[in-house]
């Protein structure tokens, strides 16, 4: 009997050890794997967006580079043969806002005229390098390739062309960028918002780096990256791709119109995985102290009782199966033994089935500001599109937030994102979702609204925000745009692309207001 007793104990021990790891084991390898497959998703979605909008940052800045040497050339056709005027020209050139590292005038041979700042190698010099003589054959705004100049550095080049009253070509006025050195990229690029790998770069069309933050990168050729490929072919997008230094990233993309540069923003896999890592590491903290708990209980209970523990050993692998506790609520506990272990059970199996649910929670949340997150607003979109239930859609950005970021640090731009998604639950009526859409856009879905309650929530939103001090010491403000489904879209997409244009005309009015996205024609 002694030795029949001892083998029954050894079974209970070992049925309940497994229970317990088990699903441990599986309820946080199940909720790590969903969390980061969201995080993934959620990373690679900022970068997408934020390479896009330094791609339309670049965009402004050619168009502006265009127009003020497309000014100078203008005014030069009648003051070719003043020195004086060109070198105060180019002078004055050199001096704008800092967007090029050096300003020249050239007649039609491509002879210098004039250089700011002096360099021997180059004035009075005529300019045979390829992409000049392209510029000067061409006689049209041009944007050069890289390439090696007189002074030996690496360099690209925007150019006019002059022409006279009577249509004579005369020449070109141009600006140029050092690649390797200090340049407007720089200052219109910045560093890139993490400060854990992630970084920034250019390329050109022919796949060539034309910015990165580690100088000795620039001129490299990196076609082999598939996101490089995708960006010169012109597509905007986000995947994840192992770079050619053999390190996987998430990389966003954004392709630039006017010269077919690429913008890619990307973050090294391991460290956007890292809040996983924490999160399971503090599920496993959380649940050992219960389960030693549990097995302790189990173990004292198995040397004197044998047929209760039996049932209770059995009940607790099909539970395992089944999900379901009730099976355990069963069993009498009819002395101390048996019910205190039968509560410790049903305690840790719903413990960890809570880990479950926490973890889904988690990747419906974006976890920075604690309101939904994008995937789940799709879904949402979806849902209600279905279903034909009208709604309004408000498109809101901060204002100038990039400015908080620089002046204060990442910390309270976090801190003012946080303080955004609080005043925008406490204008929330019952039923409204609030979204955090990317970067510093959120979204707030209103379920059978009209425009004009739509508009009146966004205002109430806007002035609380205009006039409340926000963590970082003074009040920001938005831009909002509003869209109401179905009289101005009928499909999520076309909803979010009219709210986006409304957005867009606030910001351009000044920002701080509220647009109206215009009716669709249908």
């Amino acid at each position: 009997m002694k030795s029949k007793h001892l083998k029954l104990k050894h079974l209970i021990m070992g049925v309940a050890l497994a229970a317990f790891f088990l699903t441990s084991i599986g309820s946080i390898w199940s909720g790590y794997r969903m969390n980061v497959a969201s995080i993934k998703e959620n990373t690679l979605e900022t970068n997408r967006v934020y390479a896009q909008k330094l791609a339309t940052t670049a965009s402004l800045y050619l168009q502006e580079a265009f127009q003020i040497l497309g000014y100078s050339a203008n005014h030069l056709e009648s003051k070719m043969d003043d020195k004086n005027a060109l070198n105060s020209e180019t002078e004055r050139l050199k001096m704008q806002d800092n967007m090029f590292n050096s300003v020249f005038i050239t007649n039609a041979e491509g002879l210098v005229l004039s250089v700011t700042p002096p360099a021997e190698e180059v004035q009075g010099q005529v300019l045979a390098a390829v992409e000049t003589e392209e510029a000067l054959s061409k006689k049209e705004p041009f944007v050069s390739k890289p390439y090696e100049g007189n002074t030996g550095r690496l360099l690209i080049f925007i150019s006019s062309p002059i022409f006279s009253e009577t249509n004579e070509y005369l020449g070109m006025v141009a600006g140029t960028i050092y690649l390797k050195e200090r340049n407007v990229f720089n200052a219109l690029l910045g560093e890139h918002f993490y400060h854990d790998g992630s970084y920034v770069y250019v390329v050109d069309s022919d796949g060539r780096v034309i910015y990165h933050q580690n100088s000795s990168r620039v001129n490299d050729i990196a076609i082999d990256n598939k996101v490089v490929q995708q960006v010169v072919s012109g597509k905007s997008g986000a995947q994840q791709v192992v770079n050619t230094r053999g390190i996987e990233m998430l990389a966003g993309y954004s392709t630039v119109p006017l010269t077919g540069w690429g913008v890619v923003a990307q973050r090294p896999l391991d460290v956007a995985l890292e809040p996983s890592f924490d999160r399971v590491q503090d599920v496993i903290i959380k649940s050992i102290p219960l389960m030693l708990i549990s097995i302790i209980i189990v173990l004292w209970a198995a040397a004197r009782i044998a047929n209760p523990l039996q049932r209770l050993a059995t009940l607790t692998e099909e539970s395992l199966e089944t999900k379901n506790v009730e099976g355990l609520k069963s069993v009498r506990g009819w002395y101390f033994e048996v019910y205190y272990l039968k509560s410790a059970l049903i305690r840790s199996l719903t413990f960890l089935q809570g880990q479950v649910s926490y973890f889904k929670d988690q990747s419906t949340t974006d976890p920075l500001t604690g309101v939904t997150n994008r995937r789940t607003m799709d879904a949402m979109l979806a849902e209600w599109l279905d279903n034909k239930l009208p709604h309004a859609l408000i498109l809101l950005d901060l204002d100038h937030f990039k400015s908080v970021n620089d002046t204060y640090g990442h910390a309270v731009g976090d801190k003012v994102l946080q303080f955004l998604a609080q005043n925008m639950q406490a204008v929330a009526r019952d039923g409204d979702v609030c979204c955090r859409y990317g970067g510093e856009e959120f979204v707030l879905l209103l379920p059978n609204t009209t425009v004009e309650e739509a508009v009146q929530v966004a205002e109430e939103l806007r002035y609380n925000l205009a006039h409340t001090l926000s963590p970082c010491g003074r009040k920001v403000t938005l831009s909002a745009g509003v869209a109401v489904y179905p009289q101005m879209a009928d499909t999520a997409e076309k909803l979010i692309e009219a709210a986006d244009g409304a957005l867009y005309l606030a910001k351009q009015a000044g920002r701080n207001q509220v647009m109206v996205a215009e009716q669709e024609n249908k």
